[in-house]
């Protein structure tokens, strides 16, 4: 292929995931502005249960009330963090919400007509399973601060008043009375415990809780600052999946597509190439539904929109590089299994 060639076929590409992706990144951040305007950290500690187990599977659940995809779920996860979303809950929300919203699950069924049920309850069941595990197994780590990169400072340059730490996931060092211990070591602090939001005098603040007019400003003016800052995580990886898509063809990822295994692989691969938005993948994986397995049409559609090229790259905006590691490991181990698996004992 000629330079020239080459590189439209690299610009139409890259402008294709950018556009289908950027309006999901707005709205993420918009979200997120919103969340920080008018939602405190007590109204989180009171809709979660008390339970870690069950507070991360309500994590994997918040898609319905968030419903954003693998863009718009980096923003979000960090402003709940940054409210004091303890950290297994965010992990779960984190790598769930993306398959498990009202948005997705309407477009996956819209794709596979007859398949609909079948598939869209495979899928939702993956990557709910995976989600809360991974969650759990994060909910391990004792000091929340090691796994978010700078967890205490905001984007937001104008920011109203600082916000409480996330909520960790051990017995916090040094005696807390105030602190509430869980099972399974989740500690949740209450509103007592938490660093004022705002000077004194001003009680919407201390709530966490902003006027209507005044917090739509606000939450305006954070969400362009995140959409920035995200943005430019989301170009790299654009490009980035852009650039694996020239080099590697179709043509050469269906020479293995009938192998119950390495179709898997196949297609967990090209999933975090493309970097398709969760909201379209289904589509695309309907082209490969007649030629490659179930199973690695159901890892393509669990483990793609919990992590592709672009949303690790946004992902180092939240955690630490080795956190990020274990967040491209632990769902392509899992997936791959359940794939496998699928593959090799399930007909329909």
């Amino acid at each position: 292929m000629e330079f020239a060639d080459t590189l439209t076929v690299f610009s139409t590409r890259f402008l294709g995931i950018f556009i289908e992706a950027a309006p999901f990144l707005l709205l993420g951040t918009v979200t997120s502005g919103l969340i920080e305007a008018f939602i405190s950290h007590d109204d989180l500690m009171r809709v979660l249960p008390r339970h870690p187990v069950l507070a991360t599977l309500a994590g994997g659940m918040m898609g319905f009330a968030f419903p954003v995809c693998e863009c718009g779920v980096v923003p979000v996860t960090r402003r709940l963090y940054r409210k004091g979303l303890p950290l297994p809950v965010g992990i779960a929300f984190l790598l769930a919400s993306p398959v498990v919203n009202p948005i997705v699950i309407a477009s996956t069924y819209a794709a596979f007509h007859a398949r609909a049920v079948e598939i869209v309850y495979l899928r939702v069941a993956v990557a709910l399973v995976v989600a809360v595990l991974i969650g759990l197994l994060f909910g391990l780590q004792t000091r929340a601060d090691r796994l978010l990169r700078d967890p205490g400072r905001a984007p937001a340059r104008n920011r109203p008043a600082a916000p409480p730490a996330p909520a960790a996931l051990a017995v916090a060092a040094g005696p807390e009375p105030a602190l509430s211990a869980l099972p399974g070591g989740l500690v949740l602090a209450p509103a007592s415990a938490a660093p004022a939001l705002a000077p004194a005098h001003n009680a919407e603040a201390r709530s966490g809780r902003m006027a209507l007019i005044p917090g739509l400003r606000h939450a305006l003016s954070l969400a362009a600052e995140e959409f920035f800052e995200m943005g430019r995580y989301l170009i790299l990886g654009s490009m980035l999946a852009a650039g694996l898509r020239v080099v590697i063809t179709q043509g050469q990822l269906e020479a293995l597509a009938t192998n119950p295994v390495n179709s898997v692989f196949v297609m967990q691969a090209l999933a975090f190439i493309l970097s398709i938005c969760s909201t379209a993948d289904a589509f695309v994986a309907l082209d490969f539904a007649n030629t490659f397995t179930l199973g690695s049409i159901l890892g393509f559609l669990t483990f793609g929109p919990m992590v592709d090229v672009k949303s690790t790259l946004m992902f180092l905006g939240v955690f630490r590089r080795r956190v990020v590691l274990y967040l491209i490991l632990l769902p392509f181990l899992m997936t791959t299994l359940i794939a496998i698996w699928v593959n090799l004992n399930v007909r329909f």
